[in-house]
């Protein structure tokens, strides 16, 4: 079943009818184990203000995070990602990436508050990473723990990650993810921080980096640990599919040189 604003409406009406019926103000209903009242309530005005027109169903889900296929109201694709806020299994992890970064502080020790700003982390992220050239889903909007941007995939259908997908020019494809992590490095200052075959979609024939809520700006302590842990990600990946990679330190050095 799909998700309009008058659905939204509705579910809204039911958690006020329920909340009334048993007078308790702290409770949070949920709906699809992913919307809370707050949640809808960001729905809603994604929908009213024509962000969103219409959201189909899950097409990926995390123990973070549900990812929806979405439209607009001119008919274009986007993905909206909604952090789960009833769950706090990610949130000492979340605090490694957000302690440290210059751009952003977490007031308080709430989960709510924690996923919130890391919402705006990945937003901010996208934001540098697009604007210096680097395949990304083009980030459109964020509002406490709901994303959207673009949807990377045809018809509601994904593209495929890397490891689940060959290119049909491996080496080449190499380059262009390596100048992407130079891009990122010199240009955006930041650190992707998870990157492997597991963050990469493969859309055509072309790399798109994905998942940047943990990506650090280069002020952060853990900086130059994530990038040296992404380019071993890549090139053990890259090296088991047969392709002549360059030794680490080379690597990093052609990095941080700004590619080429």
């Amino acid at each position: 079943m799909s998700w309009d604003i008058d659905r939204v409406r509705d579910e809204l009406h039911k958690i006020d009818y329920r909340r009334k019926k048993i007078k308790d103000s702290d409770m949070f209903e949920t709906v699809e184990e992913v919307f809370d009242y707050s949640t809808l309530m960001i729905l809603y005005d994604l929908f009213n203000r024509g962000v969103l027109s219409v959201m189909y169903g899950v097409v990926n889900s995390g123990k973070e995070a549900r990812v929806y296929w979405a439209k607009d109201r001119s008919g274009l694709d986007l993905a909206v990602k909604i952090y789960l806020t009833s769950t706090s299994e990610f949130r000492r992890g979340m605090m490694t990436y957000i302690v440290g970064d210059p751009r952003f502080k977490v007031t308080s020790g709430k989960t709510r508050d924690i996923i919130y700003t890391w919402a705006r982390k990945e937003y901010s992220n996208l934001v540098k990473a697009y604007n210096v050239g680097v395949r990304v889903p083009k980030p459109i909007t964020v509002k406490g723990n709901v994303l959207v941007m673009e949807f990377i995939g045809v018809d509601g259908v994904p593209a495929p990650l890397l490891k689940d997908y060959t290119p049909a020019d491996i080496d080449a494809f190499f380059n262009v993810l390596m100048d992407y992590v130079s891009k990122l490095y010199c240009k955006a200052r930041l650190v992707h921080g998870d990157l492997s075959e597991y963050n990469v979609m493969v859309f055509n024939e072309s790399p798109v980096l994905i998942d940047f809520g943990q990506a650090v700006d280069l002020a952060h302590p853990l900086a130059e640990e994530l990038l040296v842990r992404d380019v071993k990600n890549l090139l053990n990946f890259f090296s088991r599919m047969g392709v002549e990679t360059p030794d680490l330190e080379e690597a990093l050095q052609w990095v941080k040189g700004g590619g080429g």
